[in-house]
């Protein structure tokens, strides 16, 4: 898929160039695939990685991608069919009394929590309680409960517009009242002398008043009454014991109840999930509903959050960003979002300067908004463990699921959520780099022509490294998730004209197929493809090299690769030949972990098939006058790694005599081990000695 220059933004167009060395590409390209590699391995989300498979439902890999309509308001309890939300726009009663038949319907499934008794006592004594706590935590559902149970004749919702200094005004009538969520500024606090005029207030009248507030630091003088919500299999089990009285404990021994459970759940979500476990009839479509009720609880809280137009544009920035850099450092959420809170000002007020608040919520009050936590943890980089206090969201659904809605059910979002995109992408940190390629995934599984158009393809035909780099890795992962026609697009690009996007769709192969190992033959051909051509660049003939090791050196099932390699051995295009032979010794050149000396150690040397196809590489490179040289290297770091591992040199001493078919080879082997050196620079390693009885058998050669 070429995007042509006419459809892509101005600043990704193409710069046609004619085939040949290009400045900088020779040095570019000298950086090793293997390395490439492992950063990207290192930084991206564990779900891609993960999971190689499609993960249903309809954001990611079904029929549908993306969400669509709709509102979502939070904290649902229920009973019957009861629902009563606990967070978003004011409720249906935003002034006047609330119906006691919601009351009692929620008295009949209410679970108390930890901090219910001690505010209900001090309601009863002082007449006020103002209950504080993080968001979405069911305060609401439980400053209704503290007035009914006190026992008030009446429940009165105050309206939403009421100020601490107007509170009194709207206390005249006799029994409870409940104002939800009150804001609070800096420069509108609530102050203990207006609780005082109200408490007056409400001494006239016999009333009693709840307040629902926010952890804030916007209370001065004011002692809350901190809100711990009950926990999700109380929420359950409350809502059971109306529902499906006596089934109980058989209804949470359920494997998809147990899970669901284990992912720390708010009110809300628990009494939603209730409700769907009493109608459970032990049926395939009831499993099947309980299994996927995550996925879509995930969908209506995305949904929600994106679609609130109480909730503020930083905060929504904030959220976007998180699901970026989702289980990675919080300061980078954090500092990348308030760059994505700009574009979006530009986009939505071009007319005015862009405003970043220097101070604002904790990062504690920011997560809990965001359903996400933050602990600290080693993060593993070039100088070793260093601390970091890395967040991500409690359910591990929401990142994807976030991204994919903003990217299709937001599309007026799209310019400013691109140009960040493609500002991230030439950050110098390699985990920023990387999960903006992983977010690219993420748009191309859910609108790959978009994503291209927009994204990637301005990456891959870039003159610079990087942005191709990129380019990869997004397409690798893209392939991961699922994303339809990566193969054919990356086989299409192979051909391109355009020698950046030959090199991203080289590179991206050379990604893709160890993850996926039915790609490997598909991969090599395409590689093969570019091979026959003539490939006049070095920096594009290197790369073609480094990514057809890579099919070896990392697979996860090396010996169907080897087979391919030694078919392209009697290819009648000599180019071919040669990409078969550099690329394979390239690959036996590394003694990294998991490098293709360890593989045949652990499993190759016991598969006959396996064994006879590398013995046939390893004699065909050394006894190529054009590959000799890299071929005796490449045993060097062989026989290195049998001077450490036992099994290696094993390894080695199986196929040693499979390499000898005639005298001349017996003698190139003998010279090498003879004259070999150890590592440091040392006299020759003893592993080498031992070889050499095996080369020579019958006699006693060594000197």
């Amino acid at each position: 898929m070429t995007v042509p220059p006419e459809q892509r933004p101005p600043d990704t167009e193409a710069v046609q160039e004619p085939d040949g060395d290009r400045p900088g590409e020779e040095a570019e390209s000298a950086q090793e695939a293997r390395a490439a590699q492992r950063e990207l391995f290192a930084h991206t989300p564990g779900f891609i990685l993960g999971s190689a498979a499609s993960f249903g439902g309809s954001l990611v890999g079904g029929a549908q991608h993306g969400v669509s309509g709709g509102q979502v308001t939070g904290d649902v309890f229920m009973g019957g069919k009861t629902e009563i939300h606990h967070h978003g726009p004011a409720a249906s009663y935003a002034s006047g009394e609330v119906p006691r038949a919601e009351l009692d319907a929620l008295d009949a499934v209410f679970a108390e929590g930890p901090a219910f008794e001690a505010a209900l006592h001090r309601l009863r004594q002082e007449r006020i309680v103002v209950l504080s706590g993080p968001h979405a935590t069911g305060r609401y559902a439980a400053a209704l409960m503290l007035l009914h149970r006190l026992g008030v004749p009446a429940v009165h919702a105050l309206p939403a517009e009421t100020t601490p200094a107007t509170l009194p005004a709207q206390l005249t009538r006799p029994g409870g009242h409940v104002l939800r969520d009150l804001p609070l500024t800096r420069n509108r606090p609530l102050r203990d002398t207006h609780l005082y005029a109200a408490v007056d207030q409400l001494k006239k009248t016999d009333g009693h008043l709840v307040i629902t507030v926010e952890n804030s630091p916007f209370l001065q003088g004011v002692t809350p009454t901190p809100w711990e919500p009950p926990t999700a299999e109380d929420v359950v089990r409350a809502h059971l014991a109306v529902l499906r009285r006596g089934e109980t404990a058989q209804l949470l021994a359920l494997a998809p109840v147990r899970e669901f459970l284990a992912r720390g759940r708010r009110p809300a979500e628990a009494a939603e999930f209730a409700r769907e476990l009493a109608a459970y009839d032990g049926g395939d479509e009831a499993d099947a509903r309980l299994a996927e009720f995550g996925q879509a609880t995930v969908e209506k809280q995305c949904r929600g959050w994106l679609g609130a137009p109480e909730t503020e544009l930083r905060e929504k920035a904030f959220l976007i960003s998180l699901a970026v850099f989702d289980q990675a450092p919080y300061v980078l959420a954090a500092e990348l979002a308030d760059r994505l809170f700009v574009h979006f000002q530009k986009l939505q007020h071009p007319e005015l300067p862009p405003e970043i608040p220097v101070f604002g919520p904790s990062a504690a009050d920011r997560l809990e908004r965001a359903h996400a936590e933050g602990e600290l943890r080693d993060e593993q980089t070039d100088w070793g463990a260093v601390p970091q206090f890395m967040a991500g969201f409690r359910e591990e659904r929401t990142a994807r699921v976030l991204l994919t809605e903003v990217w299709t059910g937001h599309p007026s979002a799209r310019p400013a959520l691109v140009a960040w995109l493609r500002e991230l992408a030439r950050d110098g940190r390699p985990v920023v780099r990387t999960r903006t390629a992983a977010a690219a995934a993420l748009l191309a599984a859910a609108d790959l022509p978009s994503a291209v158009a927009l994204l990637i393809d301005g990456w891959a035909d870039s003159k610079a490294f990087g942005p191709r780099v990129t380019a990869a890795n997004a397409l690798t992962l893209a392939q991961l998730l699922d994303a339809p026609a990566v193969p054919r697009l990356l086989t299409q690009w192979c051909t391109d004209p355009h020698w950046a996007r030959r090199w991203t769709a080289i590179r991206a192969f050379g990604l893709l197929a160890p993850l996926r190992p039915e790609l490997a033959g598909p991969a090599l051909a395409a590689l093969a493809g570019r091979a026959r051509a003539d490939v006049s660049s070095k920096a594009e003939a290197e790369s073609l090299i480094e990514s057809a090791a890579l099919l070896l050196s990392s697979g996860r099932r090396p010996g169907e690769v080897l087979s391919e390699f030694v078919r392209l051995l009697y290819h009648d295009t000599p180019a071919v030949r040669a990409l078969a032979l550099n690329a394979f010794v390239r690959a036996c050149d590394n003694a990294e972990e998991g490098a293709l000396v360890e593989w045949y150690a652990d499993t190759g040397m016991y598969e006959p098939d396996s064994a006879r196809d590398l013995a046939t590489l390893w004699r065909t490179a050394l006894g190529d006058r054009a590959h000799t040289r890299q071929a005796l290297g490449a045993l060097r770091t062989w026989v290195h790694v049998a001077q450490r591992m036992a099994d290696a040199a094993q390894a080695l001493e199986l196929l040693l005599p499979a390499l000898v078919v005639e005298a001349a080879d017996r003698d190139r082997l003998d010279h090498e081990l003879r004259t070999m050196r150890a590592e440091d620079g040392g006299p020759r390693p003893p592993v080498a000695d031992r070889l050499l009885d095996v080369l020579w058998p019958a006699a006693s050669t060594r000197s």
